[in-house]
């Protein structure tokens, strides 16, 4: 089963509060899943990793064997497609962990989209980081 998955996280302040988000969808457009998690302080950066390690586990809790990774940052995308480096040094465990993550499919790919394609899972982001009770 190929699943698609939107990624998002966020830190207001950077470092600051922040969420990850994903909506893990077919590729119809039918949603499966929608959840968002508090992270505490992080930067956006962390928070983005997150989001994508929160959208890689929902995926395979579900049953997916192909992943199509969808998120808004290129920073992420490109270090996970090898293109990056990963300079930062704590971001480097979570890039590691992504990998291996991303590695239990059988196929995947990430690409990135402006934010406004994006929204539903900012939404998640946004809404998590204002209290409200996120659906799961």
């Amino acid at each position: 089963m190929k699943l698609r998955v939107n990624v998002d996280g966020g830190a207001r302040g950077n470092p600051g509060p922040a969420a990850a988000a994903c909506v893990v969808a077919t590729l119809e457009g039918e949603v499966l899943l929608e959840r968002a998690e508090l992270l505490g302080v992080a930067t956006n950066n962390v928070a983005e990793y997150r989001a994508l390690l929160l959208g890689v586990r929902c995926a395979s809790e579900l049953g997916a064997r192909e992943l199509e990774v969808i998120g808004d940052s290129e920073l992420i995308a490109k270090q996970v497609q090898g293109i990056y480096k990963v300079k930062h040094e704590a971001m480097k465990p979570l890039h590691r962990e992504a990998l291996a993550a991303l590695a239990e499919f059988d196929s995947w790919s990430i690409k990135t989209v402006p934010r406004a394609r994006n929204a539903a899972a900012d939404a998640l982001v946004n809404a998590a980081l204002d209290g409200a009770p996120v659906a799961g």
